[in-house]
């Protein structure tokens, strides 16, 4: 029985080769195939790693923040040439893309909302819900640990300050943020933001771990509660 070619990296004219074309001009030069196509190594008898790479992209409109929060068998569907081996090396690669944000988020410090908007934009602007983000903070506020508390519409009979507030006493925060996302694209805040906010704010002056602002974050804009003097 034949076996079946794959076109390999190595096998393409030299300046279609995405590992050299790296070593030669750095990881920045490349495109978002170019890399892909480095951790899938190989293609098939019809396509490069680039254009198995491209196909990935193309299913996904480009959107990495969607290939990264499938699984190696969702990946991996219809696309030709990646298969759940390849495509658990895009999950773990993407891994330690967060792995490596987490660490720098440690030592990322607060000194304004725009830090804030700043460190969680990315993340927070596409979500088709809303979320609730709590960042803890050292006594200099650098961001100790941030962690998703809440899925769903801000709603202060829902939202237990005891999450909230367990959540920074595990961290031994001297202080927290809260940030959340509005999927409309619009961070006006509602009246139960506001609400809900001043709540937690209760709750933390009673226990000694004030909530410095709340963030909501849009599609590229952010509001901050404390500037706007909802809070």
């Amino acid at each position: 029985m034949e076996s079946e070619y794959h076109i390999r990296l190595k096998d393409l004219p030299a300046d279609e080769r995405p590992i050299e074309r790296l070593q030669e001009y750095g990881p920045e030069q490349l495109k978002t195939s170019e890399l892909l196509a480095i951790i899938i190594r190989t293609g098939t008898g019809q396509a490069t790693a680039v254009q198995v790479a491209e196909q990935l992209l193309k299913k996904y409109d480009g959107n990495l923040k969607r290939i990264r929060e499938e699984t190696p068998q969702q990946l991996a569907k219809g696309v030709k040439g990646l298969g759940s081996v390849k495509a658990a090396q895009i999950k773990a690669s993407f891994e330690l893309g967060r792995r490596m944000a987490s660490y720098y988020e440690e030592k990322y410090q607060i000194s304004a909302p725009s830090d804030v908007a700043r460190l969680m934009m990315s993340s927070m602007r596409d979500l088709k819900q809303e979320v609730l983000y709590v960042l803890c903070l050292d006594t200099k506020h650098n961001v100790i640990k941030r962690r998703q508390i809440f899925e769903g519409s801000l709603n202060a009979s829902i939202i237990h300050p005891r999450e909230v507030f367990r959540f920074a006493i595990e961290e031994a925060a001297a202080a927290i943020l809260l940030v959340h996302n509005h999927p409309s694209g619009d961070p006006a805040p509602s009246k139960e933001d506001i609400r809900a906010t001043k709540e937690l704010i209760a709750a933390g002056n009673h226990i000694q771990i004030p909530v410095l602002d709340h963030i909501i974050i849009g599609d590229g804009v952010y509001t901050s509660l404390k500037e706007e003097g909802g809070i």
